[in-house]
This record gives C-alpha cells, structure tokens and sequence, in this order.
C-alpha cells in the first residue's frame, strides 16, 4: 500500500499491514526529503485515524525499488514515531526486492563495468536491504547507541554522495536553468509542417509502410558482440560486421517495397543501455540482473548524477544506412522518459529534473541527425503510460513533466523534418489529451493485439496528426496473412482520415526470427497497397 492509509470503514478485521512509508510511490514526483519527514507525518495519520493499537504495522522503511542506501537516521526517527501508533511494529522494505539486483558485493572489482569504491558505498542491492532492515530494527529495539558504527559509516557515505562532484555538472545545470517556454514548442502547427516534410520525402499520399526500428538480432551479431567485448576482434573488424547487417536489412526493405526504412540496430545491445554507455552520469554493472517480464531478465542502467551526451551516438550508424538507398531511413533514439522510467533513477532531486537532463542529450543527437540530412527521426516512449503514479489525482503532474521532456527533445528540429514516435502498451484512452500535446508528426501505436481497441477512443476524442495502428502482433511468431491485415486498415480508416493512416507492425522485431519477419512485412506491405488501391478514388 502507498504511504498515505485509507482510513477502514469499520466492517474489516485484519490483524496486521505493510505500509510503504519510503515518500516514494512508484512514478510519484516527489521532493527528495520527503523520507525525512514521511515517518512522522504518517504517524500522526494513523493517531488521527485511531492508531493500530491491537495491530501489527510492517513498515516498509527501506526503497525496495532502487539502489540507494537508506538514510539510517531519518528511518529510525520515522520508526519512533510510528512505534507509538502500533502494537507491534516491524521494520521492512517497501516492496518486494524483486526489483532489485541480488548483490553488491557480487559485481567485480576488477570487471568491464565501471561501478567503482565510491559509488558503491552509496549503494545497496537486495542483500544489503535486508541488512539495513536488520540494522534498523536493531536500532529500534535496543535504541541507536547498539547501532553505533553502522550510524556513523551511513552518514560518511551520505556526506560523500551529498559532496561529490561526480553528481553535479554546471554545464548541464546552467542549460536547464536556461530552458524557456519556447525551448519545447516547434515553430509551426502540425498541418504546416505535413506539407513541407511530405513535399520532399516522396511518400504515398496514403498508407506509407514503415517499421518500428529494430530487425532480428541473429546469432552472428550477438557473437560479434561478445567478441568485441573480449577482445576477440577489434573495432574496425566489428564495425565491418555491423554494417554488412545494416546493409542486408537496408536491401530487404528496398525489395519488398517499405516506404520509410530502417538500419536495424544490430549495433544495441538495447535500447537504453545502448544509449547510456554513451552519456555521463550512468554507471553499468556486470551482474545486477533483474526480472523484466517472464523469463526475460535485464540490467537496468543506474543514473548517478547529471546527464550529458558528450558526442554523438547514432550519426554515422544512421548516415552509412542512409547512404546506401535513395529512400530516407530514419535515425532511431529512445526517448527521456522511456530512459527514466528502465533505468535505477538518482533519489537526490526530482524526477522530472533528472528527465529534463535527458532530453537535452536526446536533443542534442537530434540535432544532430538533423545536420547530417536525416529527415525522419523516432524518438521512442514505450515506457510514457507505464510511468503513471500509482494515485491517479497525481498523473497530471507526471504527465506535465513527462510530455514537455519529450517535446524538449523533439522540438528543435526544422518543420521540414519529421518527428516520429513509438509507444507500447495499448489502454491509452484516459491519457488521449496528453498524447496529442507530445505533438509528434506520426505516432506508431501498438493496436494489433487489441485488435484495434484504440479505435473506440479515436471515436471518442479523435487524433489530429499522422499514425500507424499497428497492424500484426510481433510478439507472437505467427505470420498474419495480407486479408487480416487489411481488415484492420479499413477498421482504422473508418474512424480516422485514410491520409493520417501509417502501417506498421506492432513494436521492434529485435525478437523474431528472420523467416517470419519477411513473411509478415511483405504481407504487411502488400496491404497497404491493397488499402491504396481500394481508397485512391475516393480521396
């Protein structure tokens, strides 16, 4: 439960609840001392509400959704006050640590991460959780004299973490306290910009075929990685490699006809990691494996202190693809909140500072891209719903900060370029509004696996610029014939304008094997142009 109780109506028994009284309830934007203060505030909460005299309380004292060591001291001061609101008090995380990795003292002195003394001792894994539960229930049953030493190097590692000059750059600070309102407008409303971008990326007027940015990540290219990272092979030997699989994704995509193409990606290890071993103010590590979603596990990047993009990290991977065809293949970067939302966020500011940090480096490489011809740039949110507050009267808040990151990083570019987006996740009917003021010129939706349920809130609140319903499920293997595919166009285009319309799949293809990814684009493609053929006269 959240750190603020409802109060009970009186018809319940329970014997005992866990409560987060962390301040930080996953995507709430939060001020950093709220932990100090939350204990005690809540305490009184629960003296207005009757106290929990003949009840357990477990309170979850310790993040159990980051990386950072608790504040010893403010969680024994939040504890002694709610010890007198319970009959028995229990130290205890947040939540479950399923979230968190395993343990520190796991990763490697001597590893290819670059997790060193210093940010370690500012740090606690799963193990190191449980012990400060330990510590801190020691602290409250014997009082802080028994905990006297843990007290002490708690405070030294606060202190160096608070004092750091890893944690502050003054050029990033400066350019945020430099930011004003026009800074995440575009220049021109979107039905000016249509006109100029489509005017000279030669696109059909209805239907132009795309994908979402990611091909299948086949065996060779793991292993080049893998031999890159021993040293088994040197750059240039893997850069070679890399390209003759960007060349192959550029030549299928020529050949079954797609409008806007794609390098692929075979260089990402993912989407944000990839990006993040290229900023300042990451740190990786070589262990910290966490559960995604089944049995797919990953290791989130950890932000430490403020963001920078030192140089570029797409420009010459996007230029080689661009220099093969005649027709535009778009720069793919993952997008601020989609950076925030997978990484382990710094808990020393707010999170919409840390997302104000990373969309000036996504702006930066737009920017960027933008100077080297790119005409169409994605800049992917997937994680955008998945980071609402738990409580909804708190989502405008998120939503607020969330969207003007994403304009941050998008607005810069001329009208003639084209901003594309992509978003996962289906069930976005209540936040419609907020989609629509990210003001990306095509919006790449998941709609497939829902069969187009999305339809209904277009009905309801309508969507005034480009999109691509996805129009087959990559999450599966099967192959989606041409005739399902169409369905679902001419599904979309009864509810929307034919020339707002894209088509594209679901989400990346980084998972799929090779033989179906073909059989599904040009089926894909061959249902644009039947939609084409079907709509041209009456356009």
């Amino acid at each position: 439960m959240s750190a603020t109780p409802t109060a009970c109506c009186g018809t319940c028994r329970f014997e005992g609840v866990g409560l987060d009284f962390t301040g930080r309830v996953h995507g709430d934007e939060l001020s950093p001392t709220v932990h100090e203060h939350g204990g005690r505030h809540n305490a009184q909460f629960i003296a207005d509400q009757g106290g929990l005299d003949d009840q357990w309380l477990f309170a979850g004292i310790v993040d159990g959704r980051n990386v950072w060591i608790n504040h010893l001291e403010h969680s024994l001061d939040a504890l002694e006050g709610l010890r007198r609101e319970t009959g028995q008090l229990v130290v205890s995380t947040s939540s479950s640590l399923l979230h968190t990795p395993i343990d520190l003292d796991a990763e490697p002195a001597d590893g290819d991460a670059d997790l060193d003394d210093e940010l370690r001792h500012w740090m606690a894994f799963a193990v190191q959780k449980v012990g400060e539960v330990a510590t801190l229930a020691k602290g409250v049953g014997e009082g802080r004299e028994a905990i006297a030493d843990e007290l002490e190097a708690n405070e030294r590692a606060l202190d160096d973490r608070r004092d750091s000059h890893r944690t502050r750059n003054d050029e990033v600070r400066t350019r945020i306290e430099g930011l004003d309102e026009e800074h995440d407008r575009r220049s021109s409303p979107f039905e000016e910009r249509k006109p100029a971008q489509r005017g000279q990326l030669d696109l059909p007027a209805l239907f132009p075929s795309t994908t979402i940015g990611s091909f299948p990540q086949t065996d060779e290219i793991r292993d080049a990685r893998k031999h890159l990272r021993e040293g088994k092979i040197d750059w240039l030997a893997y850069k070679k490699e890399m390209e003759a699989d960007i060349e192959r994704v550029i030549r299928f995509q020529e050949e079954i006809g797609l409008d806007v193409l794609v390098h692929g990606e075979p260089e990402r290890n993912d989407m944000v990691q990839y990006f993040g071993e290229q900023m300042e103010g990451y740190v990786f590590t070589e262990n910290a494996w966490v559960q995604s979603y089944g049995s797919r596990c990953v290791r989130p990047p950890i932000i430490f202190g403020d963001v920078l993009r030192p140089s570029q990290m797409t420009v010459d991977w996007i230029t080689y693809a661009q220099s093969l065809t005649e027709r535009p293949v778009k720069g793919m970067l993952t997008g601020p909140v989609t950076m925030l939302e997978w990484s382990y966020v710094r808990d020393d500011q707010p999170r919409s500072e840390t997302c104000r940090q990373l969309a000036l480096a996504i702006r930066d490489e737009v920017a960027d891209l933008e100077a080297a011809g790119v005409k169409i740039i994605q800049v992917d949110e997937p994680a955008m719903r998945e980071g609402l507050p738990l409580r909804r009267d708190r989502w405008d808040e998120y939503l607020s900060w969330a969207i003007h990151s994403f304009r941050l990083s998008t607005a810069g570019v001329k009208d003639e370029t084209m901003i594309q987006t992509h978003m996962c996740y289906s069930d976005f009917g209540d936040i419609m509004d907020h989609i629509q003021a990210m003001d990306a010129d095509v919006l790449l939706i998941e709609a497939a696996r829902s069969r187009m349920e999305l339809l209904h809130d277009w009905e309801r609140t309508g969507y005034a610029n480009d999109i691509g319903p996805g129009v087959y499920d990559i999450h599966s293997p099967r192959v989606p014939p041409t005739e399902e595919m169409a369905d679902l166009l001419r599904a979309a285009a009864r509810v929307l304008r034919p020339e707002q319309l894209w088509v594209n799949p679901d989400c990346g293809l980084k998972t799929r094997a090779w033989p179906e990814t073909d059989a599904s684009l040009r089926n894909m493609v061959e249902a644009a142009k039947q939609l084409r053929e079907e709509l041209v006269p009456a356009s």
